[in-house]
């Protein structure tokens, strides 16, 4: 097996982390942030546009460059150490990979080729806080989790054959500013209940979005409220709603993995490059046996987060077959490895950040120094799709690591 990253993904990484240098510095950052989209669409343009990163892992027939997970698991590493706010992850990793999966024919090939080109975004509209579990992360998404027909969440219905919802979803990743909003509602009331997805689209009569604080400035969220909104359903009714939005959370742990892996590396360059600078009883702070400790931990730490990611990025589109059953949630496909990946990496980001706001000593701790945005960054992804423990859990529970055999020993558990 060769390991090595081909010319094209080197040039994938090479040409993104170029163009971030010049136009994601800490002030353009901070800058993009305060505007009313939460990023700056000037940078989005060069992104989509230029190198087409909405349409790494979308097929050439929609307007998509072709690549694999890998590929825009890559790119996301790059984004992640600049921490770049982008309708990036809302619109390639978790909204254009659902109307790939379950959109019918003639959605696919309206929406596919704007959403490869950038020109509309998406964003995934889960009720209450439970993104993470209808990703299929940290626990099984079969369940009432869309409203289950009862008062809250997302409610669907059917008015003179056309669908109308009502209800609220809290947390939606750039809901304030997509173009389009993939709506998962509960229908069919106690006698035929069941999720489905619904597409809603920017102007809908009776649709408000207002975005929210949240701790993560470069995660942009809104509260979405649908008051007897008018949408349309994606795919059809019968459609494996529940698995191709595991098959989706896998593909996007891995994403997400890879991203944070970037935070963690550039928090802990970050800090070595500090450490080297800062002196103290007239030595630098680096000399010292326990700060390079310290940081030799931290190194290892990124480095096995790296590898994990990796791995899940290729698990996930490995072949065909495999790429096929990620982005559809049928079949058996490859092993879904995302979540251990997103917990590893996720554990390395909070500790990157944790030790570099530590030994940038009092500087570190200032709202003005860039050294909290990365441990914001961890706290943030955390609580949207973990945590951790949970992310852990839940994949010993999917691989039965816990169960026991009837005489009361270890079952005997291939991983």
């Amino acid at each position: 097996m060769d390991a090595r990253f081909t010319a094209e993904q080197e040039e994938i990484r090479r040409t993104l982390r170029e163009l971030l240098l010049k136009r994601c510095g800490p002030e353009d950052l901070r800058a993009a942030v305060l505007t009313p989209a939460g990023y700056d669409p000037a940078l989005w343009e060069a992104l989509a546009r230029q190198l087409g990163l909405p349409g790494l892992a979308l097929p050439e027939v929609y307007g998509g460059v072709g690549c694999s997970v890998t590929e825009l698991a890559l790119a996301c590493e790059e984004s992640g150490r600049s921490l770049a706010p982008s309708p990036l992850l809302a619109t390639a990793v978790l909204g254009a990979p659902l109307v790939l999966a379950l959109g019918a024919e003639a959605q696919r090939a309206e929406l596919l080729p704007r959403l490869a080109s950038g020109e509309l975004t998406a964003a995934l509209a889960v009720p209450g806080a439970v993104l993470a579990t209808a990703l299929g992360l940290v626990g099984d998404n079969g369940g009432d989790w869309a409203g289950g027909g009862r008062a809250g969440g997302v409610q669907a219905r059917q008015v003179d054959g056309v669908w109308r919802l009502y209800g609220q979803a809290a947390q939606v990743l750039d809901g304030h500013s997509a173009g389009l909003l993939v709506v998962a509602a509960h229908t069919g009331g106690f006698a035929r209940s069941r999720t489905l997805l619904y597409l809603v689209r920017d102007g809908s009569a009776g649709l408000v979005r207002v975005r929210q604080t949240s701790l993560d400035e470069t995660r942009p969220q809104a509260r979405i409220e649908l008051r007897d909104v008018e949408a349309e359903l994606l795919g059809d009714e019968d459609a494996d709603v529940a698995g191709a939005l595991a098959g989706v959370g896998d593909m996007a742990a891995a994403v997400l993995a890879a991203e944070a892996v970037g935070a963690a590396d550039r928090a802990l360059e970050r800090t070595v490059e500090y450490v080297r600078q800062r002196e103290q009883f007239g030595r630098a702070i680096g000399s010292f046996q326990a700060v390079k400790h310290r940081l030799a931990d931290v190194y290892v730490e990124v480095q096995a987060a790296r590898s994990a990611a990796y791995y899940a990025a290729w698990a996930a589109g490995t072949d065909a077959a495999t790429a096929t059953a990620t982005a559809t949630g049928t079949g058996t496909g490859g092993e879904r490895v995302g979540g251990l990946a997103l917990a590893q990496a996720l554990e390395a980001l909070r500790r990157a950040a944790g030790e570099g706001i530590q030994l940038h000593g009092g500087i570190g701790f200032t709202w003005e120094h860039d050294a909290h945005l990365y441990f914001k960054r961890a706290a943030g992804d955390e609580s949207l799709f973990g945590p951790v423990h949970r992310l852990r859990g839940y994949a010993a529970e999917v691989a039965r690591l816990f169960d026991r055999k009837g005489d009361g020993s270890r079952a005997e558990v291939t991983v």
